[in-house]
């Protein structure tokens, strides 16, 4: 699996896949942090990778001790689907 990075700058965290960005952008407000956007482009579409994006990122936010509120359907349902990142949320 690629490795996520957090863009600060841009405020989203990234994915690069065969030269490809996917990321998730986010807005902190500590204690926790808001998921507004997952994208993953066209090219890497139908491979899992939205999902393989969203769940490094909250095992990223987990390690941070973060809570999250998705803002994003696509994190949302993700969530919603994977109750071990339910006790994330804010």
């Amino acid at each position: 699996m690629p490795d996520l990075t957090d863009n600060a700058a841009l405020n989203r965290f990234e994915m690069t896949v065969e030269g490809h960005i996917a990321f998730v952008v986010y807005r902190r407000q500590p204690p926790s942090i808001v998921l507004l956007h997952a994208e993953v482009p066209s090219q890497l579409e139908g491979r899992g990778l939205g999902s393989k994006l969203v769940r490094a990122t909250l095992d990223a936010l987990r390690q941070e001790g973060l809570k999250v509120v998705p803002r994003c359907p696509f994190i949302a349902a993700f969530i919603r689907k994977n109750s071990a990142y339910t006790d994330m949320l804010a």
